[in-house]
């Protein structure tokens, strides 16, 4: 057991929560995570991921990764994101999991901790384009567990999928379930 193991699962069983489900089989996977209502979800999510024996890369604004953060972050998986420039955003993952082996990217729609009306498309984007399924993964403060759900290909019919996503994430309860932002994308009312 590695150290950053043994401080997960310390974590993890201090507090009270488990982490359930399994990675799909894929190499290359985005996963969805959410709701996203806390500061707190970054540790647990960490830790979950950790116990599930995921090598798990994240996204967060690149101004979190200012010294000495900046590497602690990146060697728990950040990877510093402008998010005043979406559309590079999606390019530079794409192109990251074109030229990765294996790469388990995770994506809070929410994209904020507030709540929110519309979920950022990124994830749903990144995948349909990377053609790699997206993997649904929570953190449920109501029963004190997270982990991993089913996995979608996305088909290009947008509210089909977002059906799915939002019959999953329907029961999952963040810290600050106020804060729970609308599971809809800006597409499905295209």
């Amino acid at each position: 057991m590695t150290v950053r193991t043994l401080i997960a699962r310390t974590f993890l069983g201090l507090t009270g929560w488990e982490a359930v489900g399994e990675r799909i089989p894929d190499q290359k996977i985005v996963v969805a995570v959410a709701p996203h209502t806390s500061n707190w979800d970054l540790p647990y999510g960490l830790a979950i991921a950790r116990l599930l024996n995921i090598r798990i890369s994240w996204l967060a604004k690149h101004t979190l990764f200012w010294w000495p953060f900046g590497p602690l972050l990146r060697s728990l998986g950040g990877i510093p994101v402008r998010r005043d420039r979406p559309e590079e955003v999606v390019d530079q993952i794409v192109r990251a999991f074109d030229e990765a082996e294996a790469l388990s990217l995770a994506i809070t729609p929410e994209a904020t901790r507030r709540h929110t009306t519309h979920w950022k498309s990124g994830f749903y984007r990144i995948a349909k384009t990377a053609g790699v399924p997206i993997q649904l993964g929570f953190i449920d403060y109501s029963r004190k567990r997270g982990g991993l759900g089913p996995a979608i290909t996305p088909s290009g019919d947008v509210r089909a999928d977002m059906d799915e996503i939002r019959a999953f994430f329907a029961d999952k309860v963040g810290r600050y379930p106020e804060k729970k932002g609308e599971i809809r994308l800006h597409e499905e009312e295209l």
